[in-house]
């Protein structure tokens, strides 16, 4: 940012009740700023073919990192798409697009290719901008980041507060964003979103570099970039809320019916399940075994409300359940792939066990001298793998390929090989 811009923006931001991010953000008192207005104004929304070409010649042609987030509208609409997506560059300023109007942005991915994209809680948001053609080769998490960097609270707004000094306005987090046209204070907490997204990636730069810990962020930062998309879930509807309730596999074949029923009219109508039929309802009638539809409507979620063409469907989906074959119902339980619960551990392995909370005590313990969360450290996953089926010879080496196979990273390895190998020597030995 030349002088020029850095005056510019000081006057822009103090006018509006903020502060420019080159002299941080709180006032003489110590206390944080509003953030009340972007820098330059909230931008039009794009939502035609000749104003994205410009955007993207625009920002083909900026300098820098490049701020991306995107707005979806869970809970309102079926799957996870983008409704909003904003970006911010040095010498292009901020673009708000409408992916519903603009539906490929291949375009504006392949100008940015060579860029570092800065995105907060980058997994949230790459599958629904992977959608739209956008997939970055270079990112910074800032959320990641702030875990990495010991920060006890990492959102958004409280990242900008604790490392920036700013205040942002977060009321519109949750709203509709397929709502068109957006009303403007939408569209103000949109643009405010990657105002000084780029500004906090440089500071906590900085803190990761003084922490020694810069190597490793980069590290797990390659490690989203690269990632493949996710494999689609198996069995989707065991992730029904209350299926805990739901001992019987007749019970069980009826939650899967209602939860495919559901899906496949949410998908249809473009509304959140949620919105069709609640996870209560689902389990209700699974435990409830209904027998027609006047004993469905006594259920709670299927109450007066509902016409009767709708509960007509719905014990549809239930009678399909009662009259399947026992042997097409489905099992209780998943398949175990990996380790059994941990709580299992010392009927099924006291060994195991024993190896298992060796490990733990080492993890949390070097999780804490790090000031980083457990989790970040080494996924726990990996730990109870590791301790489950040990290499048969154990030592440093051994354990680090076993680390590697599962997909830790070089600075993960290098730090936890060491604990693991000693942990898993019997105590006895």
């Amino acid at each position: 940012m030349t002088d020029a811009q850095k005056t510019a923006a000081d006057t822009s931001l103090r006018t509006t009740g903020g502060a420019p991010p080159d002299d941080g953000g709180s006032t003489a008192e110590g206390a944080p700023t509003p953030l009340l207005e972007p820098r330059e104004g909230i931008p039009p929304v794009i939502a035609d073919e000749t104003a994205l070409a410009a955007v993207v010649a625009a920002f083909a042609e900026g300098s820098g990192p490049v701020a991306v987030d995107a707005e979806r509208a869970s809970g309102y609409r079926y799957g996870q798409r983008a409704y909003l997506v904003q970006l911010r560059r040095e010498g292009a300023g901020t673009a708000l697009i409408d992916p519903v109007a603009c539906p490929d942005l291949s375009a504006l991915g392949d100008a940015l290719a060579d860029a570092e994209w800065v995105l907060h809680a980058a997994t949230q948001d790459l599958p629904c901008l992977r959608g739209i053609g956008m997939v970055p080769t270079r990112l910074f998490d800032t959320e990641l980041a702030g875990r990495l960097a010991g920060f006890p609270r990492v959102g958004l707004g409280a990242m900008v507060e604790n490392v920036l000094g700013y205040v942002l306005e977060k009321g519109h987090s949750a709203v509709d964003w397929s709502t068109r046209p957006l009303p403007e204070p939408w569209l103000r907490y949109a643009a405010l979103d990657v105002e000084l997204l780029v500004d906090l990636r440089d500071a906590l730069e900085k803190e990761l570099d003084r922490q020694g810990k810069l190597d490793w962020a980069r590290q797990e930062f390659d490690a989203i970039a690269s990632a493949p998309p996710p494999e689609p879930r198996k069995d989707p509807w065991r992730r029904t809320s209350g299926m805990h309730k739901v001992r019987r596999r007749r019970q069980l074949g009826v939650v899967r019916e209602l939860w495919q029923t559901r899906d496949r009219i949410a998908q249809r109508r473009d509304v959140s399940p949620g919105k069709v039929l609640t996870d209560a309802a689902i389990v209700e009638a699974a435990l409830g075994l209904p027998a027609n539809v006047h004993a469905l409507a006594a259920l709670h979620g299927f109450g007066h409300r509902m016409g009767r063409r709708q509960l007509e469907q719905w014990q549809s989906a239930v009678d399909r359940a009662k009259a399947l074959p026992e042997a097409e119902l489905p099992q209780q339980g998943q398949p175990v792939t990996g380790p059994p619960p941990p709580r299992a551990w010392a009927d099924k392995d006291p060994v195991a066990a024993q190896r298992l909370s060796a490990a733990r005590s080492a993890v949390s313990e070097l999780a804490e001298r790090l000031n980083m969360p457990q989790e970040n450290l080494i996924t726990p996953d990996t730990v109870r793998r590791v301790c489950w089926e040990p290499p048969s010879a154990v030592d440093a080496d051994s354990v680090s390929a076993a680390l590697s196979r599962h997909g830790a990273r070089a600075w993960q390895v290098e730090l936890v090989a060491p604990l693991l190998a000693a942990a898993l020597v019997p105590r006895d030995a």
